[in-house]
């Protein structure tokens, strides 16, 4: 990974040059790497997924484990030849890299998320047009919105940056409420990730409240008040547990 962001892509014969090891080896681990949607496939070698921000293991997110753990689960709910929606964030980018080997339609305006499953062979990717804000990977505007109204998902797999008992689910980005609202009301149900560092927490952009949202997947560091007050709104609760199965709350 070091070596093919440093240069965008590289071939099999350079980086087994560069690595001395045979082009065997590095043909599976390319394998490896591209099922779990970190680079993608060329003739003859790979590039880096979705550019330098998408995640890898060296990354500095400290959360990153905890949304690894929330994107597993989640993946859980998923069902083979269902429709799902995707919105952009980073704990919805690590579910997208466990959907590269399911039979399932994604609808995403996220561009990580998209490059994650670009030629996954079971996976039919529909890709939201819009507007690209700079230091954004993700479509937005009336394009994006307009484009939601023709489509229809199952379940939609959305992040939020806060999550307030009272309040609801909040964005940091309040220019894509928007965006986020048009993907809630095309999906049958509505699925949030959010790790337990989240909670308690107000962000600036209002999304919806908890009538809203079927089921929420965090880790299980949240606190069990919490998970009490949220089964009471009607909303199901799942903690993603590290090297286990999840737990329904």
């Amino acid at each position: 990974m070091d070596v093919l962001r440093a240069s965008g892509s590289a071939s099999v014969g350079d980086l087994a040059d560069s690595l001395a090891v045979t082009a065997a080896t590095v043909r599976r681990t390319l394998q490896r790497l591209a099922r779990e949607g970190r680079v993608i496939r060329t003739y003859g070698g790979a590039t880096v997924a979705g550019g330098a921000h998408v995640m890898s293991t060296a990354d500095p997110d400290a959360l990153l484990p905890q949304k690894q753990i929330i994107g597993l689960a989640a993946s859980e709910l998923v069902e083979e030849g269902s429709t799902v929606a995707l919105s952009s964030g980073s704990t919805v980018l690590e579910l997208a890299r466990r959907l590269r080997d399911r039979r399932v339609t994604v609808i995403t305006n996220a561009l990580d998320v998209a490059a994650a499953l670009l030629d996954a062979p079971s996976v039919k990717l529909v890709v939201l047009g819009g507007v690209v804000l700079p230091g954004m990977h993700s479509t937005r505007g009336h394009l994006t919105e307009d484009s939601m109204r023709d489509l229809r998902a199952d379940k939609v797999f959305m992040g939020a940056s806060a999550v307030d008992l009272d309040v609801g689910f909040m964005t940091e980005q309040v220019a894509e409420i928007a965006v986020d609202r048009a993907m809630r009301a095309m999906a049958r149900d509505a699925v949030i990730l959010a790790d337990s560092s989240k909670f308690d927490r107000v962000a600036p952009g209002f999304m919806f409240g908890f009538e809203q949202v079927g089921t929420l997947v965090t880790d299980e560091h949240v606190r069990s008040s919490t998970v009490d007050a949220v089964g009471a709104m009607g909303t199901r609760v799942i903690a993603g547990r590290e090297g286990g199965a999840a737990a329904d709350q």
